[in-house]
């Protein structure tokens, strides 16, 4: 087990650009309204405008995109490479639905809609989020105006490498940090102390610590393979219930624009 010096630094950074597919790990990122510049910004959904995910749609683990300026560049296993501009202009929106929440998207074209139909096997299109399509963080802990995208509730999420140690050393096989798909990790302080935190400072932005993250059955989803298990849900559940909830990581808001970087001093103020 690592030690903990109390001076926890940042040692993650990823974002998330196409909902529920694979991340891409960043070296330092800007913050706009909606959390990380280009998080969840783009979302597949099906002939009824739901968004999908690993929970139904295993395979999206192996959806790898990257990103230049101007296009979204996406790869899976046996399939053509596929570009989509990251500036969509269509004749509209279609509407679609995140947790209940009514949002709009803007179709990414049927070059694109094909592509993910024919890997996924199942019938579906590419949205990207407008950007006047404001949508509200909804929770005790959010403040006015507080925006995130197409994730599923909130702009950010934090996981210390400690909680994830912690974690492993009760699994037979340990797990790495991408089944639990963080924004933010943290190095240097002791397990789940992101739990007790009620705001942090990372470079020079400032977030808002909310509720605790409820884990799904994402997390038993191998992202190399897209196998699905039973662990590590089956474990977390032993020592990190909460009610009809599992818990692990904690969803953040962020109270300003501005930069973070690897190796960023992380200041925390207690709950």
């Amino acid at each position: 087990m690592a030690s903990y010096n109390g001076n926890p630094v940042l040692s993650g950074i990823h974002v998330y650009p196409i909902k529920s597919c694979g991340g891409i790990a960043l070296e330092g990122a800007e913050l706009v309204a909606t959390g990380l510049r280009d998080d969840r910004r783009w979302m597949l959904v099906d002939e009824a405008g739901g968004f999908m995910s690993q929970r139904g749609h295993r395979r999206m683990a192996l959806i790898t995109p990257s990103l230049t300026p101007d296009r979204l560049l996406v790869r899976a296993p046996g399939m053509p490479d596929l570009e989509v501009t990251t500036h969509v202009e269509t004749a509209g929106t279609v509407a679609v639905d995140v947790w209940g929440d009514a949002q709009r998207g803007t179709p990414a074209g049927e070059e694109a809609d094909r592509w993910f139909s024919e890997f996924l096997d199942f019938p579906c299109r590419l949205v990207r989020k407008p950007d006047d399509d404001v949508r509200i963080v909804d929770s005790l802990y959010a403040g006015e105006g507080d925006q995130t995208s197409f994730a599923d509730g909130f702009s950010l999420l934090v996981i210390s490498e400690a909680s994830l140690e912690d974690l492993n050393d009760r699994l037979e096989s340990p797990v790495p940090m991408n089944r639990f798909r963080p924004n933010l990790v943290v190095r240097g302080c002791e397990p789940y102390a992101e739990d007790g935190w009620a705001e942090m400072r990372v470079g020079d932005a400032t977030f808002r610590v909310a509720e605790p993250c409820p884990r799904c059955a994402i997390t038993t989803v191998d992202q190399r393979t897209g196998e699905r298990g039973k662990e590590p849900l089956r474990t977390l559940a032993t020592y990190r219930r909460s009610g009809s909830e599992v818990l692990f990581g904690r969803n953040l808001i962020h109270t300003s624009l501005g930069a973070v970087r690897i190796g960023d001093p992380v200041e925390a103020t207690p709950r």
